[in-house]
């Protein structure tokens, strides 16, 4: 069984009922004009990042394509072989094309001797540093084919040593799903190599990708353009990288919790920690390397502006504190700092220059946080305050402030949520209609869907494109038949893609306006979750997903309590179900329960990988169940799973 990664649990865009309409269009004069604008409006000449993401260039991988061990494309630089030594087409923003030229800059990389990164290879890069006795790797990438293939890489231009670390930064995917690509679990146990990562490591890697994941998922196919061809109306850029890798994703538990703001010495080579918890992610740390005078600030600083609100979906992120972490960082290693990396991008060479960078992303989060509340407490929206707020020029002229990534308007609603959650405060909006009614509602006002067709297309030829998309969506809410419609919502959405500078915006608008053209295919799930994540997961956390997948209907009036004993690892839990609502309690049994379970986590992980039902299982003697079993399968009949590829661009049909 395979896995895609990050979050892309087997959505493929497959054929449909839907009728195909056209696409993808060139494009329109107005987006030319105004993709031309931005060519006069930010400092192109200025060409230092090209002469930075090129500086220690060693080898490349041949022909940039990894091929997996079970024959297929893990990774495929080749096919973004039309960025090379052109200027931007009219269908790509050219500050995005220009960030989209840097991130196909790839391969073997030296920082200083000792010290070499893999980028390119993958969404983000793999840091190698040659110790006394072996290497130690940071953050070994997000599937093993990719980086296997950078390892052997370094390898192929560099003395083989084996791997004695494993560091890992923080707990988003695309930095530790491939190290089973570098090290062997066995070797781990067995003590021959050390994997060290933050406090709080693997309960984060664990839980974003369990309860919330099947959202995430089909919500990171628009974030990262995931199902768009590459191409100049198609796929360029994710701003943070070039694209996923696809593949598995592994995970081999940490042997050792970085202390904070910790001292430590790993093979020989000295580390200085520090922590960003609850910034870029939940737990992340920084490193300094004295001896090479190599600051690595893993992601809290990259070459743009971050997320500070991930469009696919997750809590928002302290701007403050992540601003502050980054002065901490200054503060502490500004002055001793002559390189500086991280694990996306290039670096930044030179204590001065590292220095202003890190200034520049310190004031950036910090400005948008901070402007961003002066509104909300003037009473503007989020609305409001993410059209009205603008960078001062010093930082909206620095290249790496810009929203390739995260946005300012984005970024600038996100902290407006922190504070204030959805409500804007307007009792008219503390209980609006669902989106279907509300659109059938407004189409009906608008005078009907022929009208307003007519009316969105004068606008469309006007270059009124946001507001065209947004008239469609109401619709192809109030009629997702209406060819009409999706026809027109896709070309305005393929417009907005062509404009924007941000790699998320542009897979969103444009995987939309795929969706609208091609559909989504039939429903199908999800084909399960890595075996590594399974590894990981607390037997308590397997109960809260099946909470959360609780057909609340099918539950009401139904009181059930269940034993569930994992004999192999000794865990108890007592399940109650009542007033629609399933909840539990570890280490502790009822009494006089309707059923009682026992059964193996090995057992529980092969039905969670889809080897085995619970049926199969009782059946094989590999679950007992005593009592009353209807009690035990009258539960498993109330718990749903969802859709996969679940539509987002037109109303989910009940």
């Amino acid at each position: 069984m395979r896995y895609r990664s990050f979050l892309l649990t087997s959505i493929l865009i497959a054929g449909t009922a839907q009728a195909v309409l056209a696409g993808p269009k060139p494009a329109e004069s107005v987006t030319a004009e105004r993709n031309a604008a931005a060519l006069d409006a930010l400092p192109f000449s200025n060409t230092q990042a090209f002469d930075d993401a090129r500086r220690g260039f060693i080898a490349q991988w041949p022909e940039g394509k990894v091929i997996d061990s079970e024959g297929h494309v893990a990774w495929n630089m080749a096919a973004y072989a039309f960025l090379k030594d052109k200027p931007a087409p009219d269908t790509v923003n050219p500050s995005l094309w220009r960030q989209a030229q840097l991130n196909a800059i790839h391969g073997l990389f030296q920082v200083t001797e000792g010290m070499y990164q893999i980028r390119g290879m993958d969404l983000a890069n793999m840091t190698i540093i040659e110790g006394e006795t072996g290497l130690i790797i940071i953050d070994p990438l997000l599937t093993p084919a990719t980086a296997e293939a950078g390892l052997e890489l370094y390898y192929q231009n560099r003395p083989q040593k084996p791997v004695v670390a494993v560091l890992y930064t923080h707990n988003h995917a695309d930095h530790f799903g491939g190290v089973k690509g570098v090290i062997d679990e066995a070797d781990v146990r067995a003590g021959k190599v050390k994997v060290y990562a933050p406090y709080g490591f693997m309960q984060h890697a664990v839980s974003e990708n369990i309860i919330a994941g099947n959202a995430m998922s089909r919500r990171a196919i628009y974030q990262f353009g995931a199902a768009l061809p590459a191409g100049e109306r198609g796929h360029v850029d994710t701003g943070l990288g070039k694209a996923l890798a696809s593949g598995p994703m592994t995970l081999i538990a940490p042997t050792d919790t970085v202390p904070d703001n910790a001292t430590l010495t790993i093979d020989g080579i000295e580390i200085e920690f520090q922590m960003a918890h609850g910034t870029e992610a939940e737990s992340e740390m920084m490193m300094y390397f004295p001896q090479f005078k190599v600051l690595n600030t893993a992601e809290i600083t990259s070459q743009h502006l971050h997320n500070i609100y991930t469009i696919r979906g997750a809590a928002i992120r302290d701007a403050s504190a992540w601003s502050h972490y980054i002065d901490k960082a200054l503060e502490r290693f500004g002055d001793r700092t002559d390189i500086l990396i991280a694990q996306h991008h290039w670096p930044i060479w030179e204590r001065e220059g590292a220095q202003h960078f890190l200034g520049v992303q310190r004031d950036l989060y910090k400005f948008i946080h901070d402007q961003s509340v002066r509104m909300m407490n003037k009473g503007y929206l989020a609305g409001d305050i993410a059209e009205n707020i603008k960078l001062p020029e010093s930082l909206d002229q620095e290249w790496y402030a810009r929203g390739y990534y995260g946005t300012l308007k984005h970024n600038a609603r996100a902290i407006y949520q922190r504070y204030m959650g959805w409500y804007d405060a307007n009792p008219a909006n503390l209980d609006p209609l669902p989106p279907q009614e509300n659109a059938a509602k407004t189409i009906s006002y608008m005078g009907g869907m022929d009208s307003v067709i007519d009316q969105a297309r004068k606008d469309f030829a006007n270059g009124e494109y946001r507001w065209v998309a947004w008239v469609m969506s109401q619709a192809v809410f109030a009629n997702p038949d209406h060819q009409a419609a999706r026809e027109l919502g896709a070309d305005a959405l393929e417009q907005l893609g062509y404009q924007a500078e941000a790699g998320t915006w542009r897979g969103a608008y444009l995987t939309g306006a795929q969706e609208l053209r091609e559909g989504v295919g039939e429903q199908r799930t999800g084909t399960g979750i890595s075996p590594d994540l399974l590894q990981a997961l607390e037997a308590g956390m397997f109960f809260d997903l099946l909470a959360v997948r609780l057909d609340a209907e099918k539950a009401a009036g139904q009181h059930l309590v269940i034993n569930w004993s994992l004999t192999d690892i000794d865990e108890q839990y007592r399940l109650n179900l009542q007033n629609a609502t399933l909840t539990y309690r570890a280490g502790s049994l009822a009494e006089n329960p309707d059923a009682s379970v026992n059964m193996t986590r090995k057992t529980l992980d092969r039905i969670l990988l889809r080897e085995l039902t619970f049926p199969e299982a009782v059946k094989a003697g590999e679950i007992k169940v005593e009592g009353d079993p209807r009690a035990f399968f009258g539960l498993l009949q109330m718990i749903e799973e969802p859709s996969a590829n679940f539509p987002i661009i037109e109303p989910v049909k009940p």
